[in-house]
């Protein structure tokens, strides 16, 4: 079983900063991937960025240039760093992480952050 614990939400206003951590907790696993996820109200949750095992990262079009991911493998912690925040940005952030038990994935998520962009 793995938790992930989300943290770094919150007010910010259009243009500015935002860091989001995300630190994976349990024993005896090996994460394949970590990842953030948003859900704005009414609308589906989508992917913002993920890290993948072995380096690859992919963004959503929106994160791209503005977002950066990066994961402490060692540390099982991923974290997002978000610049030039838009109000469009303002959702429920998500900590993801996946994990494959021979070749069954399992996809474990945090509590979700509020991120909130306004002035």
């Amino acid at each position: 079983q793995v938790q992930l614990v989300e943290s770094g939400g919150g007010l910010v206003q259009p243009g500015g900063s935002l860091r989001l951590s995300c630190a994976a907790s349990g024993s005896g696993f090996s994460i394949h991937a970590m990842g953030w996820y948003r859900q704005a109200p009414g609308k589906q949750r989508e992917l913002v960025a993920t890290d993948t095992r072995g380096g690859r990262t992919d963004y959503a079009q929106a994160a791209k240039g503005r977002f950066t991911i990066s994961r402490d493998n060692a540390k099982n912690t991923v974290d997002l760093q978000m610049n030039s925040l838009k109000p469009e940005a303002t959702a429920v952030y998500y900590c993801n992480a996946v994990l494959y038990y021979g070749l069954a994935r399992v996809d474990y998520w945090g509590q979700g952050t509020q991120v909130t962009v306004s002035s």
